[in-house]
């Protein structure tokens, strides 16, 4: 399946792309690159939310040019993976176990067939939760993991105790395919500039809604309720305080200083828990910290490059 490429935002060199079907039959489109020579092994880019491929070809220069293959997948239901809905735009998932199912197909079908070791994980949001869901089941795939901006609470989470009692009821009497209230099927890229929860930057702002623009399958809408519910529940999960004691994986998780889709406070007290994790806030930026002003996104980068690959202890 082939990636889409604009003038402002071309395909990284030497793309292999394709899809995989999963155990219950849902078809992923992946794409992954090959290292250059001196390899260092091959980081696992998973995306947050609503997110695509090509949203992240920029990250995907970034680390082949620092000696590493990468290797990617746009989860069910977004990008162009197979939707679950007639309606296309409405963001859908019955459970976060089948997000599950989808790293695992990519893992066994693309990563370890085919990518060099060592494997790396960098997940933003949503990708970095299903991450510590991975990690918390006891897979260790990857020898380190770097978590942007994972959802492990909303901002203001006592305060929606009766958003979250509102989607649990209206999936209970049969709405789960709906909107989530006031949802609609708009992008949040394609929306304004001015006032947005997403980047300070407006170059790489306006560059994403070019992709959609060029590509309009690529675009969903509002989460559903059922994708909220299945959220409300996976956060819940998290929050309890044996979740981060009981991971073994040697974790990096960057937080989002102004972070205004996620609660950073409540990242940082996930961090304190980890038994081989660390924690840092980039001051200032907005939730997608590899979308951001060059003055943030080089401290996420700088995060990383400290990070991985890191030397043998935990292997």
């Amino acid at each position: 399946m082939n990636l889409v490429s604009i003038p402002a935002n071309p395909v990284p060199d030497a793309a292999v792309t394709g899809t995989i079907k999963t155990p219950d039959g849902v078809s992923l489109r992946f794409a992954r690159w090959e290292p250059p020579p001196g390899r260092k092994g091959t980081v696992c880019l998973f995306q947050g939310r609503s997110e695509f491929i090509e949203k992240y070809f920029e990250t995907v220069r970034d680390l082949r040019a620092r000696g590493f293959a990468v290797a990617t997948l746009d989860w069910r239901g977004q990008g162009l993976s197979d939707r679950a809905l007639r309606n296309p735009r409405k963001g859908y998932v019955r459970n976060f176990s089948q997000y599950q199912i989808d790293l695992e197909t990519f893992i066994n079908e693309v990563v370890l067939p085919d990518c060099p070791p060592p494997l790396f994980a960098l997940g933003q949001s949503m990708g970095a939760t299903i991450l510590l869901r991975a990690a918390y089941g006891g897979q260790r795939w990857f020898d380190r993991m770097v978590l942007l901006a994972p959802m492990i609470a909303l901002p203001g989470m006592r305060r929606l105790a009766t958003t979250r009692m509102l989607v649990k009821v209206l999936r209970s009497i049969g709405l789960g395919a709906l909107y989530v209230p006031g949802g609609s099927a708009s992008t949040m890229l394609q929306r304004p500039f001015a006032g947005n929860l997403l980047t300070s930057d407006p170059v790489r702002y306006a560059r994403n809604i070019a992709v959609l623009e060029a590509e309009p399958a690529l675009a969903i809408g509002s989460p559903t309720v059922a994708w909220a519910d299945a959220a409300f529940r996976v956060m819940s999960e998290i929050s309890d305080e044996r979740f981060p004691a009981s991971i073994r994986q040697p974790i990096l998780i960057l937080a989002a200083g102004m972070d205004a889709i996620v609660s950073t406070p409540a990242i940082g007290e996930f961090a304190l828990r980890l038994r081989a994790g660390s924690h840092l806030v980039v001051p200032g930026a907005r939730h997608e910290l590899l979308m951001e002003q060059d003055r943030f996104r080089i401290q996420t980068l700088a995060a990383f490059d400290a990070f991985v690959p890191g030397t043998p202890l935990f292997k």
